[in-house]
């Protein structure tokens, strides 16, 4: 590992419990008098009814009826057809489609899609992003990654770390964390060595940062978001907290696959901004005659930086 990555992890890795929840109401009034303190909590969601009302009630129970840390709470529905979107109302959210959002610009499958149209619908200085299908959920999740974005000026984007278990089986990633994203950043990012969960979609990031980031549609929205920010406001204005123990459903290894394939095409993007001859992923599944192949499209695609968007910067200015 870099001396230079040695150092930031002492610098810029924290756990929830450094900074209690009184430290972050009062530094919390202290930027709020410069207008820049305001919280909004995002959560993308598809078909998580199972999930997602038992994470918005502990977000507004905790964060915004105990203590006034989160201003706002929005689900993006992209499209769910179970009852996500009347779940996560009833327990407190504001419940967007995506397709409501820009709707000059029709909208494509994929995460990073609603991370970036959710810019156009929230108005925090300080976004957080949640996963919709946590479970065992935890306050901790929102405020411990927003706490240094309230505390310390210098830093600007503040991911999640967490143990991940698999099974019973515990473990500190995810699989396709250790089997891809973590060779590509320390090969080809090694200042990002120090992120113990990369493609965690737990985090939080000025919006002041955000708008000026493109976003890749699917799945490699965290590598790429990650990446960007790094050569854009450096190292140190990064930073990871420890929330514990991290729950979910996992996916089977075909998902995984393409998964690691969209991620492997944000990173190449990045590094040489070349073109795939072929970006496609085929995939085997047993049939009644032998084995069958399908194949996927991989996420190719980016949103261009929100500030470059007309309505974003209306919106902004109004």
């Amino acid at each position: 590992m870099l001396e230079e990555v040695e150092c930031w992890l002492t610098r810029r890795s924290w756990s929830a419990a450094d900074r209690p929840l009184d430290r972050l109401l009062a530094a919390r009034a202290a930027a709020g008098e410069a207008g820049r303190a305001s919280v909004s909590v995002v959560l993308p969601a598809l078909n998580e009814e199972a999930t997602v009302g038992e994470i918005v009630a502990t977000i507004r129970r905790e964060l915004m009826e105990k203590v006034r840390l989160v201003d706002e709470l929005v689900v993006i529905d992209s499209g769910s057809t179970d009852a996500t979107a009347r779940v996560a109302r009833e327990a407190g959210a504001r419940v967007v489609h995506r397709d409501a959002i820009l709707p000059r610009l029709p909208a494509v499958p994929g995460k990073g899609e609603v991370l970036w149209r959710s810019l156009l619908v929230t108005g925090g200085d300080i976004v957080c992003f949640v996963d919709a299908d946590l479970k065992d959920f935890s306050a901790e999740f929102v405020s411990g990654i927003v706490g240094p974005l309230l505390t310390d000026p210098d830093v600007q984007f503040v991911k999640a770390m967490y143990d991940r278990p698999f099974g019973d089986t515990a473990g500190q990633g995810g699989r396709v964390t250790e089997l891809v994203a973590r060779p590509l950043l320390n090969l080809h990012w090694p200042r990002l060595a120090g992120f113990v969960q990369p493609l965690g979609g737990e985090y939080a990031v000025r919006r002041s940062l955000l708008e000026r980031l493109p976003f890749p549609v699917g799945y490699g929205v965290e590598l790429g978001l990650l990446v960007d920010a790094l050569h854009t406001v450096g190292l140190d204005a990064l930073a990871q907290v420890d929330v514990g123990v991290r729950k979910h459903r996992h996916q089977d290894g075909q998902a995984l696959g393409r998964m690691a394939a969209a991620i492997y095409r944000t990173a190449q993007l990045r590094l040489s901004r070349g073109h795939l001859v072929r970006p496609a992923l085929t995939q085997f599944e047993r049939g009644a005659n032998g084995f069958v192949p399908r194949t996927h499209a991989v996420d190719t695609e980016e949103r261009p930086p929100m500030c470059e968007v007309e309505e974003y910067v209306s919106r902004r200015a109004a």
